[in-house]
C-alpha cells in the first residue's frame, strides 16, 4: 500500500512541475534538431522515451553498462570483453552449468549493453540529453 501511496505522490508531483509539458517541449525541441541534422526523428524519440520511463520509475543508469561503455569508450570493441567483465571470485564458486549460464547471460548482457552504446553513439546528443527527474 506504501508503494501505491509513493507512486501516486511522485505522479501528482509530476503534474504540479509541469513535467510532462516539459517533456513535450524537450520531444519537439530535440525531434527537431534531429530532424535538421539528417539523424532519424523516431529513433530520438525512442531514446527518449526510454529516458523518461526510467525517470519516472526513479530507475538509475545500470552499474554493468557503465562498465561495458568504460571500456567502449577507452578501448573499444575488445575480443576478451566477457572476460573482463566477469566477476572471478562469484564465478570460481559456480558449478560447471552454472558457470556455462553465468557466461552465457554475460554475454546476452553485453550484447545488449553494446546494442545501446551504438545507438546512444548513433544518436550523438541527442542520447546523451537529461530529462528532467520528476
Amino acid at each position: 500500500m506504501d508503494d501505491l501511496k509513493e507512486m501516486a505522490r511522485a505522479a501528482k508531483k509530476r503534474l504540479k512541475s509541469d513535467f510532462w509539458a516539459d517533456c513535450k517541449k524537450d520531444f519537439e525541441r530535440n525531434a527537431a534538431e534531429a530532424k535538421n541534422r539528417g539523424v532519424s526523428e523516431i529513433k530520438v524519440k525512442s531514446s527518449m522515451k526510454g529516458k523518461v520511463k526510467s525517470a519516472i520509475r526513479g530507475e538509475k543508469e545500470d552499474a554493468f553498462y557503465l562498465r561495458v561503455k568504460e571500456i567502449l569508450d577507452s578501448e573499444g570493441e575488445v575480443s576478451d570483453a566477457i572476460g573482463r567483465l566477469t566477476d572471478r571470485e562469484y564465478y570460481e564458486t559456480l558449478g560447471y552449468e552454472e558457470k556455462q549460464r553465468y557466461t552465457l547471460d554475460l554475454s546476452n548482457r553485453y550484447l545488449a549493453a553494446l546494442a545501446r552504446y551504438r545507438k546512444e553513439k548513433e544518436l550523438g546528443p541527442y542520447a546523451s540529453d537529461k530529462t528532467r527527474k520528476p
